[in-house]
């Protein structure tokens, strides 16, 4: 292995590391009470504010103009703030292990969109994919569910695979009408900005607003923990991809979904049921398959609720 390889394979090993922390970091962010909206208008905030400055040292900023701005807004909706709340509702009665498992679908859920669209063809193999993907959230959400702690009201998983559900849409949306020029980076960081605009009143009106006044304890810190992570990580995944290839960064998947479950255990005692790890098994096989094998159409990546 080439020292340049070998960089690239450890920087992937990092991000995927570092990014399969913030579900379990979501997870304590709501631990005390803290509201979707709240949340999200730091997140965006904290995520706007770390990017800006990576634009900013590397002097990119982009023009804004109608079909840009355009571009963002649509972004926050369907990328952040739609499924960033319905994240932040079902992870409150999920556990992260589950969340980690759920986040890996968004390929599987794009596919069919994709064909629907017209933009992909047809695959049996990518076909199995997909269903070996839903025949793992079937296990999850299925009769008994005995992949969840007893006592769990399956509809929260329906509220968590909105989140994954979007992303597909998202990510097939920029497949289909690109990014009005922008790089991933100045996406990502228009599309924070906008987001935290139209936040800040939901959060207000809403009486969700998160002082950052008032004392920090491990509910605030996660928060803007997951928000400083997701940032890094995005800005690695964007750097690995323009210098290893779309289809090498995107193996990061993986890595989110596996390492996901173990700070879920690490850190907040979750201990998956055998078929919670049948399912694991069978996405992340599912995921293997339907995983496009050429750089082209390659969504903005998404692990959780940024």
């Amino acid at each position: 292995m080439t020292d340049r390889r070998l960089i690239y394979v450890l920087v992937l090993i990092a991000c995927g590391l570092a990014w399969g922390s913030t579900q379990t970091l979501g997870k304590l962010a709501v631990s005390t009470g803290h509201r979707h909206f709240g949340l999200l208008f730091w997140q965006f905030v904290i995520g706007a504010l770390l990017l800006g400055t990576l634009l900013t040292l590397r002097r990119s900023w982009p023009v804004l103009t109608r079909a840009r701005l355009g571009f963002g807004l649509v972004i926050a909706l369907i990328g952040t703030i739609i499924p960033g709340t319905t994240f932040f509702l079902a992870v409150a009665h999920l556990p992260a292990g589950i969340m980690s498992i759920l986040i890996s679908t968004v390929p599987m859920l794009s596919f069919p969109i994709a064909l629907a669209l017209g933009m992909d063809r047809f695959s049996a193999l990518r076909l199995t994919g997909l269903l070996c993907g839903l025949a793992g959230v079937a296990l999850i959400a299925g009769p008994g569910a005995t992949a969840l702690p007893a006592g769990t009201d399956p509809v929260w998983l329906a509220v968590a695979m909105v989140g994954p559900l979007f992303y597909a849409i998202e990510g097939n949306y920029v497949a289909r009408f690109g990014t009005a020029g922008m790089d991933g980076l100045q996406a990502m960081t228009l599309a924070s900005a906008i987001g935290a605009v139209l936040t800040l009143p939901l959060a207000l009106g809403s009486g969700q607003f998160i002082d950052p006044f008032r004392p920090w304890g491990t509910a605030e810190w996660a928060l803007i923990g997951s928000s400083a992570v997701h940032a890094v990580a995005y800005a690695t995944y964007v750097w690995l991809a323009a210098h290893a290839g779309a289809v090498f960064a995107s193996q990061t998947s993986y890595i989110v979904t596996g390492t996901g479950v173990f700070w879920a255990m690490g850190v907040l005692g979750e201990r998956l049921s055998p078929y919670a790890w049948i399912a694991l098994v069978l996405i992340l096989g599912g995921l293997a398959l339907v995983r496009p094998r050429d750089s082209a159409g390659q969504p903005l990546p998404r692990t959780e609720s940024a």
